[in-house]
């Protein structure tokens, strides 16, 4: 599998951007994010999205990214955007000067939780990688892009058939800063099969 930025599109355009083979830069615009109804009851639904669609059932997306985040909530990572309910992402969102949150958000039917552990604010690049196993899915992340820590393990009601992956950046408050994804790879399943006790039925 080989990852082509050709076969990428834009479910929302940033507010600016640069896409090359090597690199992509999204600078953000204000007021853009990704949230659905839970504990906060609003719903945010605007923030620039690139992706590139699959029927592959088993594979994995590798991402370094690299940000200039300096406001409450600026952040960046991977994406899995099916439409305005269904959708997942993880990246690192900035808090303060002091720490951030690495976590990850999970989006079924239009109701979404949100997982993270602080981390030191100092940390400004972080890999991630993006796993499919049918209809359930694995989010890791990694400081050197060599060893994976897992983040999320979930499934995807509406996560079965042919899925949009990719990209995104956004600044749910009066924020612009620049985002930098490198070293983005396709390959095959990471996410190995579980090798502990047997599933109640083969999937």
């Amino acid at each position: 599998m080989t990852f082509d930025v050709t076969q990428l599109e834009w479910t929302r355009t940033p507010a600016s951007c640069l896409v090359t083979s090597e690199k992509i830069e999204i600078v953000t615009a204000p007021n853009t994010d990704l949230w659905q109804r839970t504990y906060y009851h609003f719903r945010n639904d605007n923030a620039p999205v690139l992706q590139m669609q699959t029927e592959e059932r088993f594979f994995s997306f590798t991402v370094k990214t690299a940000f200039e985040s300096k406001r409450r909530f600026d952040q960046c990572g991977i994406v899995m955007y099916l439409d305005s309910d269904n959708w997942l992402k993880c990246s690192i969102e900035y808090e303060n000067e002091t720490f951030q949150h690495l976590g990850s958000v999970v989006t079924n039917n239009g109701y979404s939780d949100w997982a993270t552990t602080e981390i030191p604010a100092s940390v400004k690049s972080m890999w991630y990688r993006f796993s499919r196993r049918k209809d359930d899915y694995c989010l890791e992340c990694s400081d050197d892009g060599v060893t994976f820590r897992q983040m999320r393990v979930c499934h995807m009601w509406h996560g079965d058939r042919a899925i949009r992956f990719g990209i995104y950046a956004c600044s749910p408050e009066e924020s612009s800063f620049r985002a930098t994804f490198t070293h983005m790879a396709l390959t095959e399943c990471k996410w190995l099969a579980h090798d502990g006790q047997q599933p109640d039925e083969e999937r």
